[in-house]
């Protein structure tokens, strides 16, 4: 297949070596030179034999494109829809964006009404993120075993969906199935507050030196996303601010709680149920994989399989049926 990636960091970067390495044909184009530059430079130095192209436009990156990955910061999203639908694009379309019902609402908004012969579009989003960036920390791997939302709701079509549900799960991740509306309730809570809340853990040891000096295994692990880059993490957080509101309204709540403990004449004990719930969830997490099932690749299927926490593993070849996997 034809495929065209814009945005060359950890994510589309990952992704066009993932790709070209199952034998697709990949052209790449990022924003930035340099990033260009380097691309075009692990290309030529690669000794596997997989190569890839980078080029200096959107515009030819799609040219021949049969399906273009959109892996762009969400400000700079509305400017790459702009030039697809100004050379009139009629290829598929999916993106990596962390967040699902902005990025469905821009697709609406800037490309569908500029071309209605475009093949259609898949919003999408790997779990698969790490507190680096950049080209230089790409990794072909990445997807291995990693969760990926592909939303499934109009105007996308089953059979669009379950074709980049099948190029997904090649790489080893699996599909949820998921609309755009629950997938952002759903990272707000797991993927977009934790931001939050290791961000303000870190500043609130800023000037703390023997705070810093004895950090270990608990500050490590609590702050570790702190490390994102900050433009991608607001973008993230605010990109999502409505469903990220509600869900850090319940953090603070639950905090606010855990403060109101150690007033008490026995924190210890007022704070051991406390503790309880959450080490409950923690201990149980992730969810164990049930036995393989096959499924009818239905919409409305697939759509409850995203509901109970299950997931895809392989689309079959005629497309008429899925594997899929409950949690036990």
């Amino acid at each position: 297949m034809d495929i065209a990636v814009i945005g060359l960091g950890l994510i589309g970067g990952s992704l066009l070596q993932a790709l070209a390495a199952r034998g697709h044909r990949l052209v790449g184009y990022d924003a930035d030179p340099a990033t260009r530059a380097t691309a075009r430079t692990a290309a030529a130095r690669s000794t596997s034999g997989t190569r890839w192209q980078v080029v200096g436009s959107v515009r030819e990156a799609v040219a021949a494109s049969e399906l273009t990955v959109l892996a762009v910061p969400l400000p700079a999203l509305p400017g790459v829809l702009d030039e697809l639908a100004g050379r009139s694009y009629t290829g598929l379309v999916t993106d990596v964006t962390s967040v699902k019902g902005v990025v469905r609402d821009l697709v609406a908004d800037r490309l569908r009404p500029a071309h209605a012969r475009l093949a259609g579009y898949v919003g999408g989003h790997p779990m698969a993120g790490r507190e680096i960036s950049g080209f230089g920390a790409a990794d072909p791997g990445l997807f291995a075993g990693a969760a990926w939302v592909l939303c499934l709701e109009p105007p996308t079509q089953l059979g669009e969906w379950l074709d980049i549900a099948a190029l997904v799960t090649s790489l080893g991740a699996r599909v949820v199935p998921m609309t755009a509306d629950d997938h952002d309730r759903a990272v707000a809570a797991v993927s977009h507050v934790p931001h939050l809340v290791a961000t303000a853990l870190a500043a609130a040891v800023a000037d703390d030196a023997p705070a810093l000096t004895l950090g270990a295994g608990s500050f490590r692990d609590g702050t570790r996303v702190a490390a994102t880059r900050a433009d991608l993490v607001a973008a993230m957080c605010g990109g999502n601010a409505g469903a990220v509101a509600d869900a850090l309204d319940v953090v603070l709540a639950s905090l606010a709680e855990a403060r109101a403990a150690l007033d008490a004449p026995d924190p210890i004990g007022a704070l051991r149920p406390w503790f309880a719930a959450g080490n409950a969830v923690r201990a149980a997490w992730p969810p164990t994989a049930g036995s393989s099932i096959e499924l009818p690749a239905r919409a409305d299927t697939l759509l409850r399989l995203g509901q109970v926490g299950g997931w895809i593993t392989e689309v079959a070849p005629d497309r008429h049926t899925v594997t899929a996997v409950r949690p036990s």
